[in-house]
């Protein structure tokens, strides 16, 4: 809950104030000074604090987007509660449009760091401290790695009753119930008490509109199921559906892609998904659904090594004829909403 004052980089932030923050982090070689920006929005009221984060892979760009969305969004007034806003966590790495670290460490495998160890471990723990560890609540926001895409997804313990109703309330198609990793934000949250959603969607250093909208409707929306926004959402009834597991189908042979299937798109077991041939055009292999489901992650290159990972299908209960139904309904949703709604930029 909100404390009365909250103290962030040495700066005390009372109740009511709107503050903007830069929390000092490691220089460069150039002796160039980086810090982390962070938006702090207080209301007067006590209630929930929640911190929404991105780039926390520094090639991941949409939260950005998301993020600089929210902040000049007329919805985004809050009755109640503290929001922290950190559009850049992995400075260095959107400095160098990477996903990685200077020191080539991944900053999702580093938490909750330590104030001694290398770079990434200092970042880390720099975050932990001063930002997640104020928090009741988070959403850490994500797009697929280089040379990928996901549809907009929700990933979170889906077995905390109050985790499963955030992720149902941010109101996007599908959910997945996903194990914490070693050393990931999300992990380390959770060991600090804090419950976070996962959001991921689109590309890495791409901008997806439909992904940035249905982000920044997301958050708004828990805003609201929090009870910490002025005006509640309203919202057509979106029900997403859980997967119960999902798993990669990978390329047979070696060469250039003919994708037949996109993202969203319900598949059969047995039916094409992409055909792999040569540079003279002679058919090498065709890649085939193991199981029926939908498409909620794909590679996007057209040039791909045997092994590769190409298509992640997520399977459910449900009809999946169903589910992207909705998805294609949430689709065109998105693109024709107001503005004021999904903070679209001039």
């Amino acid at each position: 809950m909100t404390q009365e004052v909250l103290q962030i980089a040495g700066v005390d932030i009372a109740p009511g104030r709107s503050l903007r923050l830069a929390i000092p982090v490691a220089k460069l070689y150039t002796d160039t000074q980086v810090s982390i920006p962070i938006q702090v929005i207080r209301a007067k009221k006590p209630g929930p604090v929640v911190f929404v984060s991105a780039a926390v892979h520094g090639d991941e760009l949409n939260g950005i987007e998301i993020i600089r969305r929210l902040i000049n969004s007329k919805r985004l007034s809050l009755k109640a509660g503290t929001l922290i806003l950190v559009p850049m966590v992995n400075v260095y790495g959107v400095l160098n449009q990477s996903r990685y670290m200077p020191d080539r460490r991944d900053l999702n495998r580093c938490f909750p760091g330590s104030e001694k160890g290398s770079l990434a471990a200092r970042v880390a723990s720099i975050f932990i401290e001063e930002v997640v560890r104020h928090c009741d609540y988070g959403i850490d926001l994500h797009t697929a790695a280089i040379h990928r895409a996901n549809l907009p997804q929700i990933r979170a313990n889906l077995k905390d009753a109050q985790t499963r109703e955030m992720a149902e309330a941010f109101g996007v198609s599908v959910m997945m119930n996903s194990d914490l990793r070693d050393g990931s934000l999300r992990q380390a949250a959770v060991e600090s008490d804090t419950r976070i959603l996962l959001y991921e969607a689109g590309q890495a250093l791409r901008f997806d509109e439909v992904s940035i909208r249905a982000g920044v409707k997301g958050v708004l929306n828990v805003l609201s199921h929090l009870n910490m926004l002025k005006r509640r959402m309203t919202r057509k009834k979106v029900t997403p559906f859980m997967a119960n597991n999902s798993a990669w189908v990978r390329a047979n042979a070696s060469g250039i892609v003919t994708l037949l299937k996109e993202l969203g798109d319900q598949v059969s077991k047995g039916e094409p998904l992409a055909i792999i041939g040569n540079s003279f055009g002679d058919t090498l292999g065709t890649i085939n659904a193991h199981r029926s489901g939908v498409i909620v992650g794909m590679q996007k290159i057209p040039l791909v090594q045997e092994g590769d990972a190409m298509f992640h299908i997520a399977y459910f209960s449900e009809d999946e004829e169903v589910i992207a139904e909705q998805i294609e309904a949430m689709h065109d949703e998105l693109i024709q909403a107001e503005t004021e709604v999904i903070g679209a930029m001039p």
